[in-house]
């Protein structure tokens, strides 16, 4: 994994450093709580390992200011600060986890490995494919064999229920109420028109198709045999 860790303090800084280097992961060092802002600002990182009491910017104002710019990475607090309260005050800043100083190193592996299987599943749970379609949820973006498709915010969140559904039969009910929280047929072919706008753009032209009909029911997305 490639791991931030925020530390004023040089020797605990080089020893979990180099502790997670030899256990195979990649490490990049922050002496200050502005240095480790801006590091992890890009969101480049697998996790974050922060201390609380920093320099400059304590851990909790470098969390806040994270998740409030939408920067989901996985963030441990490590720290002398181990009362009730103080990891409360962690945790619902935006933390993921919280260990007290001082602490065994075999400890703060097992939490990084939890972490890291944490960050994976969510990450993975965030793309969908079929065949040679993705879509990236986080992204909000759309490929088949490699190529964009452009879809409007509707078409986009049909698609993506069919996708969560592969393989299974979805009916119109099942859209109308998860796609335009509709819990009653308002007797429109809403759904019908935007499934015919997604088969045009993921479908046509290409020698297999995706998305079916399945006469009196509903539409099923599937890959080829």
């Amino acid at each position: 994994m490639r791991i931030l860790v925020i530390e004023d303090d040089p020797e605990t800084l080089n020893y979990v450093s180099d502790r997670l280097s030899e256990i195979g992961h990649d490490v990049t060092r922050a002496a200050s709580g502005r240095e480790g802002l801006f590091l992890a600002g890009g969101g480049s990182f697998d996790l974050l390992v922060v201390d609380r009491m920093l320099p400059a910017m304590d851990g909790i104002g470098i969390v806040a200011t994270l998740r409030a710019a939408r920067v989901e990475t996985p963030v441990l607090f490590l720290t002398t600060l181990g009362e009730v309260g103080h990891r409360v005050a962690g945790l619902t800043a935006g933390a993921d986890d919280y260990l007290a100083k001082p602490f065994a190193f075999a400890e703060l592996a097992a939490r990084v490995e939890a972490l890291g299987r944490r960050s994976r599943s969510l990450t993975d749970t965030m793309a969908l494919r079929v065949g040679d379609l993705e879509l990236d949820r986080g992204a909000r973006s759309v490929r088949r064999a490699g190529q964009p498709i452009e879809l409007l915010t509707r078409e986009f969140q049909v698609l993506e229920f069919l996708m969560h559904h592969a393989g299974q039969v979805v009916t119109r009910t099942m859209l109308l109420e998860s796609v335009w929280d509709l819990h009653f047929d308002p007797r429109t072919n809403v759904v019908d028109n935007y499934v015919v706008r997604l088969r045009a753009k993921i479908d046509e032209g290409r020698s297999t198709e995706l998305i079916h009909t399945v006469r009196g029911v509903g539409f099923m997305i599937r890959a080829p045999e």
